[in-house]
């Protein structure tokens, strides 16, 4: 947070101090990530960024959820509406994102492959999941791990209301399954996020230009 916090003070909260400022946040918080597993030498199982059996294999089953998750907003935002609640306000965000071509490519680049794709996943699924499991209470407990890392992982997102942090907590629930799924590589997942944010970002720049109608 510390480091998001020079870029605010210097550009202001525009698209270019909201881009600094996330990435900036993301650099700190893998900073601390990487000295404290460097330290109890579990770097290599933390954040293992092999390939699942193959290449081909991995883009299948990254891109494949990227899909899956894409078309859970789609659904979810549905349900919340019959619910009555408040469906996922990314304003603050996809203003600055699509303020010009440029600024969409450099939050497709540095946010959506780099501080969210890779950086979270590196700090969600890979730090947050690697220190609960060394816990006396939950070593070896996968679904408790899950679950509450599920739950961290969607907090940050209340900024979207309730009904975007339900609908990431689940997406994070996901994705820590899947990570169990593929033999604790963190790639496959990196893809996923990826993949999911760049068509979010692409469909907002889409939906701004008249390209396509808004949802």
């Amino acid at each position: 947070m510390a480091m998001s916090l020079p870029a605010v003070a210097v550009f202001g909260m525009g698209p270019l101090g909201l881009l600094l400022s996330v990435v900036g946040s993301m650099v700190g918080g893998l900073l601390v990530a990487w000295l404290w597993l460097r330290a109890d030498r579990a770097l290599g199982e933390a954040w293992n960024l092999s390939a699942f059996r193959n290449g081909r294999r991995t883009m299948l089953v990254g891109f494949g959820s990227a899909l899956g998750i894409v078309a859970w907003f789609t659904v979810g935002g549905m349900l919340l509406r019959a619910l009555g609640m408040p469906t996922p306000d990314v304003s603050i965000l996809m203003d600055g994102i699509t303020s010009s071509p440029l600024m969409l490519a450099a939050w497709i680049v540095l946010v959506a492959w780099l501080a969210a794709g890779l950086g979270e996943e590196l700090l969600w699924r890979g730090f947050l999941m690697d220190r609960l499991l060394r816990l006396p209470g939950l070593r070896g407990q996968i679904w408790p791990v899950i679950i509450i890392q599920a739950i961290i992982f969607g907090l940050p997102h209340i900024y979207q209301g309730w009904g975007g942090t339900i609908l990431t907590g689940i997406i994070g629930l996901y994705l820590g399954w899947l990570r169990t799924r593929v033999g604790w590589t963190l790639l496959p997942l990196v893809l996923a996020h990826a993949g999911v944010d760049t068509v979010m970002m692409l469909l907002g720049y889409a939906q701004k230009m008249g390209w396509v109608a808004a949802g």
